[in-house]
């Protein structure tokens, strides 16, 4: 599947905020890409621009591609509630997000590596599919055969916030995805409801 493997400073510079991780560089450099820079005369986005803006943001947020994003869109359309904030919920239940959330991985795509490579165990069982759903109640383990790998422990070494929805285990090396979460408790800066009026015309 593609990937955007450009520049992450370039992506975040778009978007004035480190999005896809280490925003030290912004401070250097926070003017949009562009040969111009600062000096380039840029124009008030539409609304168009921005619902866009803020879909692209998401998808880049969670490495989520057009035809995958729009599948989960569609899914949390179909849900009860409200369907941005059920947006928000299915993204935060990706595997590949829950392991950068429990700080087995310092970054999404270091977490979908471990994953598609077969590192990952959900309730005993093999998953080597980034975007598996998890449900209230799946264990999240290390593969007992990957545990004694540095390549896996080293980077465990600098833990994430804890979330209210996600318990962990050090010592077993292994989280429980308790419940999605509430909108609020995702700490993204993502106005999902730009996304649903997108997707609404």
């Amino acid at each position: 599947m593609a990937r955007y493997t450009g520049p992450k400073t370039k992506i975040s510079r778009i978007f004035g905020e480190p999005i896809l991780g280490n925003g030290k560089w912004l401070n250097k450099n926070s003017n949009p890409p562009g040969m111009h820079g600062a000096q380039r005369k840029r124009k008030t986005l539409g609304e168009y621009a921005l619902q866009l803006r803020e879909k692209q943001k998401a998808k880049y947020t969670y490495g989520v591609l057009e035809k995958q994003f729009r599948k989960t869109f569609e899914e949390a359309a179909r849900r009860k509630g409200v369907t941005g904030e059920n947006l928000i919920k299915l993204l935060e239940a990706r595997l590949d997000n829950t392991i950068y959330r429990l700080g087995i991985a310092p970054s999404r795509p270091a977490a979908r590596q471990l994953v598609s490579h077969k590192h990952i165990t959900v309730n005993g069982d093999v998953v080597n599919v980034p975007s598996f759903q998890l449900r209230a109640g799946d264990v999240i383990s290390v593969k007992e055969s990957s545990k004694g790998r540095t390549s896996i422990t080293g980077p465990m070494g600098a833990k994430n916030p804890k979330f209210n929805w996600l318990d962990w285990s050090e010592a077993d090396m292994k989280g429980t995805f308790i419940t999605y979460p509430e909108r609020e408790s995702v700490p993204e800066n993502i106005k999902e409801q730009l996304i649903v009026e997108l997707y609404s015309k």
